[in-house]
């Protein structure tokens, strides 16, 4: 068998999850269950057909540099400047994995969904992976249970073997009425987004019907073997791709696609509704999650993550709650929640672009109250052995109070160390840092004072996360 390597898509800004998801921490990073990421759990039902060291990750540089830090830390990625669609990501790894020395097999998946049945998952891998060597395109297509219009069909028929079907088309999203007669005629299959094919086969296909994403390819190609590395010349180039799917750039013109037919409990987690279909229920078909009461209701997805939610008679809702945020919204109007983000980007506010808490390399904030006076009030946890960026602030001074831990603060040209119940205070302007050279949690109280108090204030000047 050929060398295969996993190809993991976690680009996506995940809009149809809010108020969990958030522009800076997408779904592909949340924990659904309380348990493992969306993104752990993909790479981990891949074992033992593929290794970690052979998964390769393209993502946001934001969400890298960010709060998916971590998450990203164990295994091999490529960062994009910009999203540009799956067709440049996908050719992107490709040409990585090729510039590597090898022709190997590419499990491409996206980041984000759910299988209940792994093991026949891994199955259907092991049929798609050996037409791959033979130079097909494989695709796997989810054997329809309802006339859905959220996703994209394939139409195929059944090959010479039966486990492999020749594709006669794609067809895009449809209506309620097209999505019926699919149903009815058969031989139509959900659009998964799972793809699987030598990484030499789809660089031919987009240099035959992309041939501008393939000529950027070759030139980040060329420079990184001019000296620079990879990833630099991704950050040269990338931001000149045009913005186009697989699907739609070449695997709707290519000859060479096949089809897997899949019934493996898949879903794309892309409502809120999908998330109830998928979560453990009461009797009463109420899936609650944190610190919920629910008295008479029905059919509910009941979420708290901060605060106490009880819910009295309602029924067939979709009720989340976060730390700044609540949504209520009917089950079957889940989807119109990209509305409502698309409300709170128009408007200018921050809710649908981070939580309160969020994660940096070095540990996290939480905001505690910000007031338009001026001022914001912060708690900051620095993890043993972090640093913040060397940095300064142009419309804002900060006071610090250390609540537990001991911080060894940079202040112009002095280096102090605060202990527990004391402070120090970090005029406008000063290079200042933050650092926790202890074995255990540092914890700040962070007043913020200035006439402006957006994160974008700030000038780097050393950073241990390439920031």
């Amino acid at each position: 068998m050929s060398e295969v390597h996993a190809v993991i898509l976690a680009g996506g800004s995940g809009s149809r999850l809010w108020p969990l998801s958030r522009q800076h921490l997408p779904k592909q990073f949340l924990a659904l269950d309380g348990k493992a990421t969306l993104l752990q759990t993909t790479i981990n039902r891949l074992s033992p057909t593929i290794a970690a060291k052979n998964v390769l990750i393209v993502t946001q540089e934001s969400h890298a540099k960010g709060e998916a830090y971590h998450a990203l830390l164990p295994y091999r990625a490529l960062y994009e400047p910009i999203g540009r669609n799956t067709a440049p990501a996908i050719a992107l790894a490709a040409a990585y994995l090729m510039a590597e020395g090898d022709d190997p097999v590419m499990v491409v998946l996206p980041a984000d969904h759910i299988i209940k049945d792994e093991v026949q998952f891994r199955e259907h891998l092991d049929i798609a992976i050996r037409a791959a060597e033979s130079g097909k395109l494989v695709t796997f297509g989810i054997q329809p249970t309802r006339p859905d219009t959220g996703f994209g069909y394939i139409k195929a028929h059944p090959g010479e073997n039966g486990q492999i079907h020749e594709v006669e088309r794609f067809t895009e999203k449809p209506d309620l009425a097209t999505a019926e007669m699919f149903l009815k005629e058969g031989d139509y299959y959900w659009n998964s987004g799972m793809f699987v094919w030598r990484a030499s086969v789809i660089l031919a296909e987009i240099q035959r019907y992309l041939p501008e994403v393939h000529g950027i390819v070759q030139s980040i190609l060329t420079e990184s073997r001019a000296g620079k590395t990879f990833q630099q010349a991704v950050e040269d180039h990338f931001a000149t791709m045009p913005s186009i799917s697989i699907d739609y750039g070449v695997l709707e013109k290519s000859d060479r696609v096949s089809l897997i037919p899949c019934d493996i409990g898949w879903n794309d987690v892309g409502s809120w509704q999908a998330v109830h279909e998928i979560s453990p229920k009461d009797n009463n078909g109420n899936a609650l999650q944190g610190n919920v009461i629910a008295v008479g209701c029905k059919n509910s997805l009941i979420r708290a993550e901060k605060r106490l939610v009880a819910a009295i008679g309602v029924e067939d809702l979709c009720v989340i709650e976060t730390a700044d945020a609540v949504l209520i919204s009917k089950s079957d109007r889940t989807q119109d929640v990209r509305k409502v983000v698309d409300a709170l980007h128009a408007k200018g506010a921050t809710e649908h672009i981070c939580h309160t808490k969020v994660n940096r390399p070095w540990g996290s904030y939480t905001v505690l109250e910000e007031d338009p006076e001026g001022f914001k009030l912060k708690r900051i946890e620095v993890a043993p052995g972090a640093r913040l960026s060397l940095q300064s602030h142009r419309q804002r001074s900060e006071h610090w109070v250390v609540v537990s831990g001991t911080a060894t603060v940079t202040n112009g040209d002095e280096v102090i160390t605060v202990h527990k119940n004391q402070s120090t205070y970090i005029p406008i302007g000063a290079k200042h840092r933050l650092e926790n050279r202890g074995n255990e949690p540092l914890h700040i109280v962070e007043i913020q004072v200035g006439d402006y108090l957006g994160e974008d204030d700030i000038q780097r000047y050393e950073d241990n996360y390439g920031r």
